[in-house]
């Protein structure tokens, strides 16, 4: 339930707030916890139809650096934290995000710092987000953390946007392939090989396949359709479970091409994030623990789980990426060595992520130019495959009737 109420501190200073809480006695009870004493509560109704979905709730990410972005600019020009927050509010357009905000300013005007309070919403504010925000609080410079984690997600948005801009592509022609051989095989198909079947004629063994394959999507097309749909469930929890995370992992990363951009993105995510988050005040081993859910390859996730051990007991982190050499560039390994002798480890790893982060934005560009060769040939299969199949028996048919 979530109530309206009015309470006095300890400091008999009255405020105004909302809270979700069990009942009356509940938010009684919590608010007697932190030293303050209930006066008066109202039971925000809630309307009849709410829609609680995830992609009615979904924040986009974009949203989330403008918020950064902005946040930081005005607490550096002097605004307080509750004053910007209340701006940025009135600004934002997402109705969840707008809530969002709204609960920050009024945790924040309650006594509680900006990181606890977005640590209330982690489907909507990460770890990272919140661990440089507290590391910025803690080291008095909250602005120039808030710009860094803009910074941080950006690149990291720009970098997921590239990647997935240059999947559409083939995406959408092997989609369409795919549609039209279907629909060949359900339409075309049937009127072409009824003359076969009529003549009576011994066909190859392609062009006896061709017409089996037509006959069971044409008779059986829902049993088709529930095949996929199975199919494609299996596919997916199989990718949800350890195992399949782990298998889809590997696979990705002896991919030709697509493995040395895997490598090349992990990098720049994996080098960025430790940077940031050591500029931003946060200390190593947790800059460590944190990186290691940001990267998404499991395999980068053991060596980040390797590394920190190895920080814990006073070694390297450049000593790991030396190890693990298959994974980890040459490059990156030896400019994590630099930043360690010279102690500038945030400044080199920053330096190694701009570098991967431009390999991977030119690849990404010529990734349709590597592509397209490739889908030709497909095409150029498949189509010589149905030509072979069906026109081959109808040359057959013409030449035994002359």
């Amino acid at each position: 339930m979530k109530f309206k109420f009015k309470a006095v501190k300890k400091d008999g200073g009255k405020y105004e707030g909302e809270k979700e809480s069990a009942d009356r006695f509940s938010l009684y009870e919590e608010l007697k916890a932190e030293g303050d004493t209930l006066l008066s509560t109202v039971e925000v109704k809630k309307s009849k139809i709410e829609i609680n979905l995830p992609f009615f709730n979904y924040v986009p990410e974009h949203q989330k650096i403008i918020f950064a972005q902005n946040l930081g600019s005005m607490i550096n020009a002097g605004l307080s934290l509750a004053k910007a927050l209340n701006i940025l509010q009135k600004q934002i357009k997402n109705k969840r995000f707008k809530q969002i905000i709204e609960s920050l300013e009024q945790n924040v005007r309650n006594g509680k710092t900006l990181s606890q309070s977005c640590s209330e919403f982690p489907d909507v504010f990460p770890k990272l987000f919140t661990s440089m925000v507290k590391a910025g609080e803690e080291s008095g410079r909250l602005s120039q953390s808030l710009k860094i984690v803009a910074t941080q997600l950006d690149n990291s948005y720009k970098l997921k946007k590239k990647i997935k801009g240059a999947m559409i592509y083939p995406g959408i022609i092997m989609s369409v392939m795919i549609v039209i051989g279907v629909l060949l095989m359900i339409v075309v198909v049937p009127s072409i090989t009824a003359t076969f079947k009529d003549l009576n004629i011994e066909l190859p063994f392609l062009t006896k396949a061709i017409i089996a394959i037509s006959d069971f999507l044409k008779n059986d097309i829902l049993l088709v359709l529930f095949g996929v749909i199975i199919i494609i469930t299996g596919f997916y929890l199989f990718l949800k479970s350890k195992f399949g995370k782990r298998v889809f992992d590997f696979t990705v990363l002896k991919l030709p091409v697509i493995g040395e951009l895997v490598k090349e993105t992990n990098s720049a995510r994996l080098t960025r994030t430790i940077s940031s988050l050591l500029s931003s005040g946060v200390s190593y081993t947790e800059a460590i623990s944190i990186t290691r859910d940001v990267v998404q390859n499991r395999y980068y996730k053991d060596i980040l789980t390797t590394a920190m051990s190895t920080v814990e007991k006073g070694g390297a982190i450049s000593s790991v990426f030396i190890e693990n050499e298959k994974l980890c560039p040459i490059f990156l390994a030896e400019m994590t060595v630099v930043g360690e002798e010279t102690g500038k480890l945030p400044e080199m790893l920053l330096e190694v992520a701009l570098f991967y982060e431009e390999v991977v934005d030119q690849k990404t560009k010529n990734m349709s130019t590597i592509i397209e060769p490739v889908l030709m040939v497909i095409i150029g299969i498949a189509v010589g495959f149905f030509a072979l199949a069906i026109i081959k028996p109808i040359y057959s048919l013409t030449d035994s009737i002359q």
